[in-house]
């Protein structure tokens, strides 16, 4: 019989090893695409492991993640047991029933979880075991803390318990509860599910049914949930003392005398109830524990919310001040010992307003030190009278430091010459030639030259001057590197790099150089070059002949951020600056160990207490938005410019955070006994510390519980007069002698003014000065100062009429002489620009130092010091130099000694030569002060001629004021004398009638 038309075909084989290919091909992707993506894994924890090995940090490195590894098998482990536990429990102890007991929906969960109820009862505890994991391995430093803990040696005032108990103890216990608490819960859940779908709980028209193994599973979970949540309830006793829902952070009245009691009992209650969830899931009957449920719920709401309501409300309030006044002076204490201010220095100053002559003749230290180059204004004149090359910069705000020339103490405005890696185009350039900046330039604080440059102690290619003519002058580590840089060779391999202009002989040529130094990975090998491919997703490092066997890779080189690598446990300062140490450029890095969990501290946030002009502008880094409540400047690091080696020092030894964190990391800080006495002399006070804690010290200088209730006495930091915005003023480094001690000293200060209301119109006087004392060396290696750290507060009477900043800049600018004379300066499109207003404790009151710039137009445009701003009291003077501005205020005879050099010299700055001419001679040109009289003279003659309708005068006026005006724009450099017509003399509109 023979198939028809219709017949279907019978199917058609398949090779059975084509099929086998086939079904092959995806599992051989996912394969292929997991394995890719565990190489990259593996070469970013390679190159980690090569960075950390480099710099000598590496144990650092396995303590962390070794710390969170064992964490996140612990965590993940202990979630996907006891949910694998309650599951299978579940399961096992399912009940044996009729098919007609079983409801139909139920009998359809199961037919479809039966299939894959092994895999589900694996994958799901393992998921949600990850994902609890993943959370827990972040408290790290908190597990690490309770392990490694220091006693304080101090007791809180309640409990009596030590605070080391607050800061590393509790923390840990409330994590550890937090997250048994969210096991229970997930392994609870999980029970029930599987009781239900396998018949354990069954929802029937007579209510819940369950059966025996159901009860005393879920009931011994309900059990152990209760007994974490009067621990809980224990903890939240100790708690009360961190609590900030009242006015004040701490216990108050009503937590101690209600709230603490209450947590007691509700702990006990919790307690009761969980045994007898235990006994009922046994005896199989629920009424006991179902009330004591309940009635825990209502003494938690009652106890834990009503009765401290009704106490506060109604015993507290109508009598605050006196039941709450221990309890503010235990606010007090220990927010002034948090953050270090107990032990400041308050002094009280009656300063005067009133001048006289010779009254700054006591105050020779902190006058001849005044400091009139503005670090945040002459980064301009650095770049264009030291950066030589495009590919060099210097940042946009300089450092403050200091150096001893010729046995004296000079204050220095100091910054590297950075590479500027947006000049350079294509890899090779970027990543192989220009490879690092070169030499420290540093100038005078407190003189300029008589053009109002700069003048330089520190100087030029190759860097040359009085700080050092021996040093190494690569930059490879600094705040404006590239991203990473292929550096180093062999012998004999041609240098790759350029090194600086100017070579000897060849002064429109380049120097070459070849790395050194052990700054980096080695990066020769081809596994390694691969490894750093990868990382920086660049073919060129394996293709490219410039990466030779012996070559370095350099890269994470901000100052900050390898001291946030090696050291994660600290938080560092926004201000990194440079010094020459020893023959090296050093970055002193300040760092802090922070703690949120101090008792009865008030919180502060670090972004936000930091926050003034220079983080506004980019000038200093933010710090994280980190809630804190202690800190310490416990560490001091150095980060070598040349070849990035990270120095650590425990600079406060005695702080039990930092001493925990040595026992943790044993090798990585060293004694600050290993520093050298150079290194020791140019420590400095840390600027975010100082603004944290005059932050607080506007509350917290009030030491009395009454009067800090009254909030009588609220001081604010002014802003910035300066600045159009409303930012804090910066704190200034200076050395100046503050009243009762018996020698300047470099330090770090900030002035108070009363709080400001919203609408303005409070007094911006001064109420407060504050300094800390930023001298550690003493000359000997090892050894620092006593005096260091040392916090001075000078109280002004509240009846102080003491201009404040803001008052003593709108002094400045509504002055006649002043604004005529700085209008005069802005003529021909020259910009004038004001620099950091000083406050300075002298001649018995505060004295106002500003230095005034005047910058030209055009892009090689850069600002020259042109005159000096003082005031004192309601009096002002404004000068070329400092001496002359401040015997204008102190009435003829300041009797200051001001530093040579402190301010301009017109009459030198014109002379062909640079001196100043003969006596009786007039310099070339006519002076730019004389001209500048003479022109304020002309201007107050024509508002008379005008006044009085006398023309021919007021025409001869206006010809003076215009021959005064080219002079002074002529001495200026702003228009050729010879120009005609360069300047018209203004005249009337209209020429009144009569």
């Amino acid at each position: 019989m023979t198939a028809g038309p219709t017949a279907p075909r019978p199917p058609r084989q398949q090779p059975a090893g084509q099929r086998r290919k086939r079904g092959a091909l995806w599992p051989t992707v996912v394969i292929v695409l997991v394995l890719v993506a565990a190489f990259v894994g593996l070469t970013q924890l390679y190159t980690d492991v090569l960075w950390y090995d480099q710099l000598g940090y590496l144990s650092v490195f396995f303590t962390e993640n070794a710390t969170k590894i064992a964490i996140f098998v612990v965590s993940a482990v202990l979630v996907a047991a006891l949910m694998f536990g309650s599951l299978f429990l579940a399961y096992r102890s399912r009940p044996i029933t009729a098919e007609s007991i079983v409801d139909d929906n139920l009998r359809r969960y199961q037919e479809a979880l039966e299939p894959v109820r092994k895999i589900v009862m694996i994958v799901v505890p393992v998921l949600f075991g990850l994902f609890a994991a993943s959370t827990a391995m972040t408290q790290w430093d908190t597990v690490l803390l309770f392990l490694n803990q220091e006693p304080f040696g101090q007791e809180d005032p309640q409990f009596g318990l030590d605070l080391g108990f607050y800061v590393f103890t509790l923390p840990f216990l409330r994590f550890l509860i937090g997250f048994l608490v969210s096991a229970i819960l997930l392994a609870g859940v999980a029970g029930i599910l599987m009781h239900y779908v396998y018949g354990g709980i069954r929802i029937t028209e007579r209510g819940l049914s369950t059966t025996r193994a159901s009860r005393v599973h879920l009931g011994v979970l309900a059990a152990l949930f209760l007994l974490l949540q009067a621990a809980n309830f224990w903890l939240d006793r100790y708690s009360t003392l961190q609590s900030t829902s009242g006015e004040w952070t701490g216990a108050l009245y009503t937590d101690v005398n209600a709230v603490i009691p209450t947590k007691a009992i509700l702990a006990a209650a919790a307690l009761i109830v969980a045994v007898l969830f235990v006994v009922a899931s046994f005896v199989g009957r629920w009424r006991l524990p179902v009330i004591g449920t309940a009635m825990l719920l209502v003494v938690a709401v009652v106890a834990g919310g009503i009765y401290p309501w009704i106490v506060q409300r109604f015993q507290v309030l109508p009598t605050e001040q006196a039941l709450e006044s221990q309890y503010i002076e235990r606010n007090i204490q220990l927010t002034r010992s948090a953050y270090g201010l107990d032990a400041a220095e308050v002094m009280p100053y009656d300063a005067t307003t009133q001048t006289e002559q010779g009254a700054l003749r006591q105050d020779t230290e902190t006058t001849s030190n005044i400091r009139l180059l503005d670090p945040n204004v002459v980064s301009s004149a650095f770049s264009q009278l030291q950066q030589f090359r495009p590919y060099y910069q210097f940042p946009d705000t300089l450092n403050v430091d200091r150096y001893e020339i010729d046995g004296e103490v000079q204050d220095t405005v100091i910054a590297t010459r950075e590479l500027n890696p947006d000049q350079n185009q294509g890899w090779y350039n970027q990543h192989v030639v220009y490879t690092h900046g070169y030499g420290v330039v540093a100038a005078y604080g407190s003189r300029v030259e008589a053009d109002g440059k700069p003048q330089f102690m520190q100087s030029g290619i190759p860097s040359r001057g009085v700080i050092s003519d021996d040093y190494e002058p690569r930059i490879y580590f600094g705040e404006n590197s590239p991203m990473y840089s292929i550096v180093g060779g062999g012998e004999g391999d041609e240098p790759l790099e350029l090194d600086r202009p100017q070579t000897a002989g060849d002064e429109a040529g380049d120097a070459k150089t070849t790395f050194a130094g052990n700054g980096g990975p080695s990066i020769g090998n081809f596994f390694n070059r691969l490894a750093y491919g990868i990382k920086f997703q660049s073919s060129d490092l394996l293709l490219s002949d410039a990466v030779r066997p012996e070559s370095q890779i350099l890269y994470d080189r901000d100052p900050r951020e390898r001291i946030e690598k090696v050291a994660p446990y600290l938080t560092v300062d926004g201000a990194p600056y440079p010094a020459i140490i020893d023959g090296q450029v050093q970055w002193i890095v300040d760092a802090y160990t922070t703690s949120d969990a101090y008792p009865y501290s008030t919180p502060s946030v670090l972004e936000e207490a930091t926050q003034d002009t220079q983080t506004a502008q980019g000038a200093a880094a933010t710090l994280p938005p980190e809630r804190v409540n202690y800190i310490r400047n416990s560490v001091k690091a150095t980060v070598n410019a040349y070849d990035g080696s990270v120095s650590l020092y425990a600079w406060d030894d005695q702080d039990p955070v930092l001493k925990a964190w040595q026992n943790v990391f044993p090798d990585t800080l060293k004694p600050y006994s290993e520093m050298s006495a150079e290194l020791m002399a140019h420590v400095r006070y840390p600027q975010d510390m100082f603004k944290v804690q005059r932050e607080l010290l506007n509350r917290y200088h009030v030491t009395d519980p009454n009067s800090f209730y009254q909030n009588d006495d609220v001081w604010s930091v002014p802003n910035d007069p300066t600045q159009d915005s409303e930012v804090a003023l910066p704190p200034y480094y200076l050395s100046m002698r503050m009243p009762g001690e018996e020698e300047a000293n470099f330090s770090l200060t900030t002035s108070f003014i009363p709080q400001q209301s919203e609408t303005g119109n409070t007094r911006n006087v001064m109420y407060g000065y504050l300094s800390a004392n930023s001298d550690a060396g003493t000359g000997e290696d090892g050894v620092k100062s006593e005096e260091y750290g040392t916090l001075r507060l000078l109280e002004l009477p509240r009846s102080s009429v003491v201009p404040g900043p803001g008052q003593a800049q709108n002094l400045f600018n509504s002055d006649t002489d002043v604004s005529t004379e700085l209008n005069l300066l802005r003529q021909g499109a020259s910009e004038v620009i004001n620099g950091n207003l000083l406050t300075l404790p002298a001649g018995g009151g505060m004295l106002y130092v500003q230095p005034v710039y005047v910058q030209s137009s055009g892009d090689a445009a850069y600002p020259t010091l042109r005159r000096v701003l003082v005031g004192f009291g309601e009096e002002v003077g404004f000068a070329p130099t400092l001496e002359e501005a401040l015997d204008e205020v102190f009435g003829g005879d300041s009797g200051a000694q001001t530093s040579a050099g402190a301010g301009v010299n017109d009459a030198e700055a014109q002379s062909p030569d640079g001196e100043a001419p003969a006596d009786g001679e007039a310099p070339a040109g006519g002076g730019l002060d004389d001209a500048l009289r003479e022109a304020n003279r002309a201007i107050q003659e024509s508002e008379q001629a005008l006044a009085d309708g006398d023309w021919t005068a007021y025409g001869e006026a206006q010809q003076r004021l215009q021959d005064a005006l080219e002079r002074a724009l002529e001495a200026e450099g702003v228009v050729d004398p010879e120009a005609e017509g360069a300047l018209a003399p203004e005249q009337p509109a209209e020429e009144p009638a009569g």
